[in-house]
C-alpha cells in the first residue's frame, strides 16, 4: 500500500480490498489485469534467482519496468476510460470499476515495493563484487566532479528548459516516461512585497525541468578495477541552481509519469490518407493522454504533489514513491556496456531444423521441395525465412511475393528484400498493420517506403487489426507455377526471432498454399471464401472451430474414447472458450494448458475444472509459440499460428491458425509440447486461487533440472519419435523420419 497513507486511510483501504478478494475468490474466472501483474511477478522472480549473474538479474529488473509501463499505459489506461467517463465495467472477477481499481492499484503498489526492496537489499550489494557501482554525488573524486560539472555546462545546460506553472503560465505538457524535476521555488522574504503572490502571501511556484531523452542515463567513469555509473539526474540535481537566479529553491524532486496509451482508431474506408492521418493524431494524443501513474521520490514537496494530483485527477494509490533509481529500464546501459556485454547468459548457436542435415545456401526453393520444414526459433535460425525472401527478390522466375507485416525490426532485412523485389519488377503485396501498438510510427514510415518503391501496400482492414503471419512466394517453373509459403506464430522480425520462442512452417503443400492464396484474396480484395482446408481464420470462424474441437474431445471422453487437450499460448481470456474447457473438464477430458502470461481460467476447482492444469514458462527466452493439440481419439489434430485465446483475437483481429498435416512435423509439434510439460526449471504451476508456484526451488539440488531453453538446442530424432501426450495406448504410431539433405 502507499507508504504515505494515514493509518485510517490504510484501514479503510484494507476493508475494501478484503471485500474485493472475497468476491474474486468466489468467481469462476481470474481477473485479466490481476493476472497480468502475476506474470510480472514471475518475471521479477528471475531477478531473484541466485543462479543468475548480476547482469541477468538487472536485465529482468529492466524488463519488469518496461512491462509495468505498458500495464499502466494500456490496462490501467483502459480502466480510466471507464471511470473518467462514468461508464460501467465489471471485471471477470465480478468487481465493478471503482473497487476493482482500488484492488488493482494496491496489488501494483505491493509489487513495486517488493521490486525496490529486491534491488536495494539483494542487487546493490552484488554490484561492487562484479566490477561496477552506481554512485551518488558524494562518491565522486575531485577530478570526476570537475568532469561532471564541465559536462553539465557544455552539454546538458543548453538543453534544459524550466517550465513554470502559476497564475500567468498554463500547466506545461509533460512527456510520458521521461524523467522530470519538479522544483518548488519562492521569492526571498525581502522581495516578496515587489512580486505577485497567490493572494495569501504565498510566493511559492512550481516549475518543471524535463531531462532530455536523447541523453544517456549514466555518466560513466573508468576507475582502476571498476566501472562507475553516475546517474544523469544527479548531475542535474547538483547543478540545477544555475537555472534559478534570485529565487530560493524550497525543494527538488524527481518524478516520472505514465499516460493512457489505450486508444481506438476511427477508420475511414474511403480514404487511405484520412486513415494514416488518424493514426498520427492518435499517436499525438497518446503523448498527451490522461496520467495514470506518477513515480516520485519519497522526499518530494507535499504541496507540489497535491497540486499535481489535483491537476491529473489522481488519488494516492496512483502515486508510487521511490527511494531508489526511478525507472529501472536504465539498467540496459549497464548491461550493454562493452565491459559487461559478454557476461549475459551465453546463447547457444542455433542448430539446423531437425532432419535437415544441410541447406542449399544458394537455393531455398530446392530445399523446401524436399518436404515441410518446422522452424523452432531461436533454437533454429531465422535465416531460412530471410533466405526465402532475399532469394525470391533476385530470382528471375519469381512472379509475386505476398506478406503480412505486424512488427518488423529497425534496418529490417525483410523490408529491404521486399524493396529489391519491387525494384526488380516483381509484384509485391504487403498487408502492413500500421496499428501495431507502440510501433505505429515505425510501421507507417516503413510502409510508405515500400509503397514509394512500387509495392502494393494495404494499411490493414477497417475495424480489424491484422495479426496473422503469412508469407507466399509465387514462382514460374516452366511447366507449372509453384507456391512457396511460410506460416508462423511470430513476427517477421529477425531481431526478436533471437529472443522469442516461435514456430514457423516452410511448405510447398498444394492444399495449404491454395488456402493461403484464398486468404490473401480475402484480406486484400473483396471476396468471401467458401471454406479453407487447413486454415482457421478470425474473425470469421476461429472461436467456433476451436469450440467444436473442444466439444468433440468432451464427446470422446463421455464415450470412453481417448481424449485430451494441450494448448500452448501467450494469453487465455475468452469466456466462451473457457466455459467450453470447463465443460470438457467435467466430461473427463484431461486438459493441459501452457499459458505464459494472462490466464483467466481457474484450474483445479472442485466440480468445475478438476482436470485442468495450467503452467507458465518464464525464463531466458520469451515464450511466444502458439500450438493447439486435440487428441482426437489417437489421431491428433494440431494447429499452430498467430492467435491466442482472446476476445480481441477472435473478434477484432485478422488471425490464422494452420493445421500441421505432415507426419514428421506433427510429431515434432507433439515433442515440443511434451518437453514444455517436462520443464522444471522455468515452469510455474497455477493454483486454484490464481497464484503461481514454482515447480522447483532454485536451491533444490536434489531434482534433476530439465531446462527447455537449453535442451531444445540438443534435440535428437529419437527424442521426437518417442514423444507422446495423454493416453500412451492411443498415441500416434511412430512415423518414418526421413532426413532431408
Amino acid at each position: 500500500m502507499n507508504s504515505k497513507q494515514t493509518p485510517e486511510e490504510k484501514r479503510r483501504l484494507e476493508k475494501v480490498i478484503n471485500r474485493s478478494y472475497d468476491v474474486i475468490e468466489k468467481s469462476d474466472y481470474i481477473s485479466r489485469d490481476l493476472s497480468w501483474l502475476k506474470f510480472d511477478e514471475r518475471v521479477l522472480d528471475q531477478a531473484r534467482d541466485p543462479r543468475r549473474n548480476i547482469f541477468d538479474r538487472l536485465k529482468f529488473l529492466a524488463i519488469t519496468a518496461s512491462n509495468l509501463d505498458e500495464f499502466f499505459s494500456i490496462r490501467v489506461g483502459s480502466l480510466y476510460n471507464y471511470i473518467d467517463y462514468g461508464k460501467e465495467r465489471s471485471d471477470y472477477s465480478g468487481l465493478r470499476e471503482i473497487p476493482f481499481k482500488k484492488t488493482l492499484m494496491a496489488a501494483a503498489q505491493a509489487f513495486v515495493q517488493e521490486k525496490q526492496r529486491l534491488y536495494s537489499e539483494d542487487i546493490v550489494p552484488l554490484c561492487t563484487e562484479n566490477g561496477f557501482r552506481i554512485i551518488k554525488i558524494g562518491d565522486l573524486y575531485n577530478e570526476e566532479l570537475e568532469k561532471v560539472t564541465d559536462y553539465f555546462s557544455r552539454t546538458i545546460y543548453p538543453m534544459l528548459t524550466p517550465m513554470v506553472f502559476d497564475q500567468t503560465h498554463t500547466f506545461p505538457s509533460l512527456l510520458a516516461k521521461t524523467l522530470i524535476f519538479g522544483v518548488v521555488t519562492r521569492i526571498p522574504n525581502n522581495e516578496v512585497d515587489f512580486v505577485k503572490t497567490d493572494g495569501k502571501g504565498d510566493s511559492r511556484k512550481i516549475s518543471f525541468v524535463q531531462i532530455p531523452q536523447n541523453l544517456k542515463r549514466f555518466f560513466v567513469f573508468e576507475r582502476d578495477e571498476e566501472v562507475v555509473f553516475f546517474p544523469i539526474e544527479e548531475i542535474i540535481r547538483h547543478e540545477i541552481w544555475k537555472l534559478y537566479k534570485n529565487v530560493e529553491i524550497d525543494s527538488i524532486a524527481l518524478f516520472r509519469i505514465t499516460r493512457n496509451g489505450d486508444f481506438d482508431v476511427v477508420e475511414h474506408e474511403d480514404s487511405e490518407t484520412d486513415f494514416i492521418d488518424e493514426i498520427k493524431k492518435k499517436i499525438k494524443d497518446r503523448r498527451l493522454g490522461r496520467v495514470t501513474r506518477v513515480e516520485i521520490e519519497c522526499d518530494c514537496s507535499e504541496w507540489m504533489l497535491e497540486m499535481m494530483m489535483k491537476r491529473w485527477k489522481l488519488e494516492k494509490d496512483g502515486i508510487f514513491f521511490s527511494n531508489n533509481l526511478i525507472d529501472f529500464t536504465a539498467f540496459w546501459q549497464i548491461i550493454k556496456h562493452p565491459e559487461f556485454k559478454s557476461k549475459l547468459q551465453v546463447q547457444h548457436a542455433p542448430v539446423p531444423p531437425l532432419g535437415l542435415t544441410s541447406m542449399k545456401q544458394d537455393d531455398i526453393f530446392e530445399t523446401m521441395k524436399q518436404g515441410d520444414i518446422l522452424l523452432h526459433h531461436p533454437y533454429n535460425n531465422f535465416e531460412p525465412v530471410l533466405q526465402l525472401l532475399e532469394q525470391a527478390a533476385e530470382d528471375p522466375h519469381v512472379l509475386a511475393i505476398k506478406i503480412t507485416l505486424y512488427r518488423i525490426s529497425k534496418n529490417s532485412r525483410i523490408a529491404d528484400a521486399l524493396l529489391h523485389a519491387a525494384e526488380n519488377g516483381k509484384h509485391v503485396s504487403v498487408l502492413f498493420e500500421v496499428k501495431a501498438r507502440f510501433d505505429e510510427e515505425n510501421n507507417i514510415r516503413e510502409a510508405l517506403r515500400l509503397q514509394n518503391a512500387g509495392c502494393f501496400v494495404i494499411y490493414g482492414i477497417p475495424g480489424l487489426k491484422t495479426h496473422t503471419k503469412l508469407l507466399q512466394v509465387i514462382r514460374n517453373e516452366g511447366n507449372k507455377v509453384v507456391s512457396y509459403a511460410h506460416l508462423s506464430s511470430g513476427n517477421y522480425n529477425e531481431d526478436t526471432a533471437k529472443l522469442y520462442t516461435d514456430i514457423g512452417l516452410l511448405t510447398t503443400d498444394d492444399v495449404i498454399t491454395r488456402d493461403i492464396s484464398e486468404f490473401f484474396n480475402v484480406i486484400t480484395g473483396h471476396s468471401q471464401p467458401h471454406s479453407y482446408k487447413h486454415l482457421i481464420t478470425a474473425p470469421r470462424e476461429m472461436r467456433n472451430k476451436l469450440v467444436d474441437m473442444i466439444r468433440q474431445e468432451a464427446k470422446n471422453a463421455k464415450a470412453g474414447l481417448a481424449s485430451g487437450i494441450c494448448i500452448k499460448i501467450n494469453s487465455l481470456q475468452d469466456k466462451i472458450t473457457i466455459d467450453e474447457l470447463y465443460k470438457a473438464s467435467q466430461a473427463g477430458v484431461p486438459i493441459q494448458l501452457i499459458v505464459r502470461g494472462i490466464c483467466c481460467i481457474r484450474p483445479q476447482r472442485k466440480g468445475l475444472s478438476d482436470n485442468i492444469t495450467v503452467r507458465s514458462i518464464v525464463g531466458e527466452f520469451l515464450e511466444h509459440t502458439r500450438i493447439y493439440y486435440f487428441h482426437n481419439n489417437g489421431d491428433p489434430k494440431i494447429y499452430g499460428g498467430s492467435a491466442d485465446v482472446m476476445v480481441r483475437s477472435f473478434d477484432r483481429r485478422i488471425e490464422s491458425l494452420f493445421e500441421i498435416v505432415s507426419k514428421h512435423v506433427k510429431q515434432q509439434a507433439i515433442h515440443l509440447l511434451k518437453w514444455n510439460l517436462m520443464d522444471n526449471v522455468n515452469t510455474y504451476e497455477m493454483q486454484e486461487d490464481g497464484s503461481y508456484r514454482r515447480c522447483v526451488n532454485p536451491e533444490d539440488f536434489d531434482v534433476v533440472p530439465f531446462d527447455i531453453h537449453k535442451e531444445f538446442f540438443h534435440v535428437t530424432i529419437e527424442d521426437v519419435m518417442t514423444a507422446k501426450i495423454f493416453d500412451k495406448a492411443t498415441a500416434p504410431a511412430p512415423v518414418e523420419y526421413e532426413s532431408m539433405s
